[in-house]
This record gives C-alpha cells, structure tokens and sequence, in this order.
C-alpha cells in the first residue's frame, strides 16, 4: 500500500479581519502564494503537482470560483494541474488535507497539495456576501441550528459544559502570552512565507480610502499586552 508523507508546507502570516495587512488582498494571491512557497521549499516542479484541495468556509466572492484551481495556477502549475474547493466549515482544510493524502494513497498521485484559505475582509465582512435565499423554510423548522453563528455555539457550549467566563479569560490570557513568547523565539516564523501586498486604510472620520504596501510576515492578531 502506498503511503501519503508531508514533505513540504508554507503559509501566510494571519491578519486582522477587516482591519489587518491582508484586508485587500485576493484569496486566490494568498493562497497561490502559500501553494509557491510550499512548491519551492520542497524542491519540486510546479508541473509535478496533479491536485490541489482547498478548504473554505465561505467559497464565494474573493474565494469563490473554485478557488482551489485558480491559486494553483496562480502559483505556477499549468493547466493540467487539478483542483477541488471543499467546504466542512471548520474543517474544511482538514478536510481538504485528507482528500490530498487519499489522492496520494488511493489514486497514485505522485504530488497533491491540501490546505485552506479565508478571507473574511473580502467575503463575510465585505458587505456584499450573498445571504439571498440563505435559509430553507422546512430545514429552518427541523434544523434552526444549522444557521446558528459561532458566538451563539460557544454560549452554548460554556452553558452546557460548565466553561465559567473567568476560565475563559485566563485561558485568553495564557494563550496571548504563550503566542507573544513563540513570536519573539521565532518558532512560528518557518511557517510563514512573507507576502508583500497593498493594505487598504480607512479614515474612521472622513471615510477616505489610501492604500499602502506592506509586507505580511508575521500573525497579527495577538495581543501580547492583554
């Protein structure tokens, strides 16, 4: 029986929603971006990749189309290179990683690539995600809370498990210092392949839109001082 090894991975720094370095950059570029990087470090040829899985929550707009397809070829594999968009929700890239390794396994793929990709700058927060017909009637009646948000399953599952809002906080704490302590050692920085992009900045007062370049090198989103 064959056998699926990881021999290669890359990823972009995670950014802000709305508010961070990738909040105007196209899912399709970040993860293009990501699939280039795990290509190069591996050594191999673009062309070598047969399948590409990417996982997506919200697969529409800047992650639409399937956008599995379209960043593998943005990375450079040619036309022959296939690609599949899954949606699992949270676990979509999981997913997405399972199927490449079955690809391997099962169907003597010599190189299949799985990972994920989201953008809730461009898509959930975007104001134009499409919410027409959103809900079914008949599943709303027997299954509402297929549609509940995240915020409402965590209130649920600290009510029914006992999890204390002071719990919460402290685990919150820990986990920000536990991420400022591995940044400033460097532990997650091999995982990060640096994107140079254009941010996009808002004036709260005026609403004038400015657009800078920065470079994505890091995770963004702790708080080392909370």
């Amino acid at each position: 029986m064959r056998e699926a090894v990881i021999v290669s991975y890359a990823r972009t720094g995670m950014a802000k929603a709305s508010r961070g370095s990738l909040n105007n950059t196209h899912g399709i570029t970040m993860a293009g971006h990501a699939i280039k990087g795990a290509i190069d470090r591996a050594g191999i040829e673009a062309a070598s990749v047969e399948d590409v899985f990417l996982g997506s929550a919200q697969p529409e707009g800047a992650t639409g189309h399937n956008v599995a397809r379209n960043a593998a070829l943005w990375a450079g594999c040619p036309s022959t290179t296939s690609g599949a968009t899954i949606n699992r929700f949270c676990s979509s890239g999981l997913q997405a990683i399972a199927n490449a390794a079955h690809t391997v396994i099962n169907e003597g793929a010599p190189v299949a690539i799985g990972g994920g990709v989201e953008s809730l700058s461009l898509v959930s927060r975007s104001g134009h995600m499409n919410v027409h017909r959103y809900t079914e009637d008949e599943l709303m009646k027997k299954w509402p809370a297929i549609w509940m948000t995240m915020i409402e399953t965590a209130e649920i599952v600290a009510d029914r498990y006992g999890v204390s809002r002071e719990y919460q906080d402290e685990y919150s704490v820990e986990s920000q210092k536990r991420t400022a302590a591995f940044q400033e050692k460097g532990y997650m920085a091999e995982e990060i392949v640096p994107l140079k992009t254009t941010m996009k900045l808002v004036n709260r007062e005026t609403g004038e839109e400015t657009f800078q370049e920065v470079v994505c090198d890091r995770d963004e989103c702790n708080r080392p001082g909370t």
